[in-house]
């Protein structure tokens, strides 16, 4: 099987390691990744902010950068939400406003062909235990993209609970959003820091030595919280503990 990984701009410029675990992952599991390199950002910020047009040339950019491809990979809820929710959305409007029909077609035939990457383990390769090691405590964050947009569930969670070594403990508060919400937290500092600090709260309340999540964009948010407060907490993306071998370790 051949699949292309849609690494998203915040992991391939902040967390270039997480791209990196996917694809080990993936090999490990029989998979063949491409990176196709014209891939770049979905329009997500864009989007969010109103700027609806100035997103169409993104979204045209990355539905051909994945053309072909029967299935693109991602560790990002929020990019595959973004991609599954409200590209066809943006296609429609273009289409109707007079820009031409091409874009709606293009993202219609993207949309289903996108899946997060707990998603593409557990629905496509029908696994849970990826054959992962990882000997630490770990509470899990289900970021709101993956758990309202995407419906993605206990699929995360059955991953990490398949992990040799690894003990998941529960995060009081599980759902609650973490604050970040993308430009919101640029909009409304003071909102998206409390609900953080709420949630980092929890966290540390388990003892846990990681914290867990599905997307960079959250854990980048949460890290920030817990290194200014000198918390003996990390934060990781939940590929990089399933890329995670006795064989070779997670450094």
């Amino acid at each position: 099987m051949r699949v292309a990984l849609f690494v998203t701009c915040v992991n391939d410029a902040l967390y270039p390691r997480t791209g990196i675990a996917v694809v080990r992952l993936l090999e490990r599991l029989g998979v063949t990744v491409d990176f196709p390199a014209a891939q770049s950002c979905c329009g997500q910020p864009q989007y969010n902010t109103g700027y609806r047009r100035e997103a169409e040339p993104l979204v045209r950019r990355t539905a051909e950068a994945f053309a072909g491809y029967e299935y693109v990979v991602t560790p990002s809820g929020s990019c595959a939400a973004m991609v599954r929710s409200h590209y066809p959305r943006i296609g429609r409007a273009a289409e109707a406003e007079g820009r031409g029909p091409a874009l709606a077609a293009l993202a219609e035939d993207l949309v289903p062909r996108v899946y997060e990457l707990t998603e593409f383990l557990v629905d496509v390769l029908g696994v849970t235990d990826v054959g992962a090691y990882f000997p630490h405590t770990v509470t899990y964050h289900p970021s709101c993209h993956g758990l309202r947009g995407l419906g993605l569930g206990d699929r995360p969670r059955r991953l990490l609970a398949a992990v040799r070594g690894l003990e998941l403990r529960e995060l009081p508060g599980a759902e609650e959003c973490c604050g970040f919400g993308g430009t919101f937290a640029v909009k409304n500092p003071d909102v998206s820091a409390a609900m953080g600090t709420d949630k980092t709260d929890h966290a540390l309340s388990t003892g846990a030595e990681v914290l867990c999540g599905a997307d960079n964009s959250c854990l980048a948010h949460l890290d920030g919280i817990l290194r200014r407060r000198g918390a003996p907490l990390r934060a990781l993306h939940l590929a990089e503990i399933l890329a995670s071998t006795e064989e070779e370790p997670l450094v």
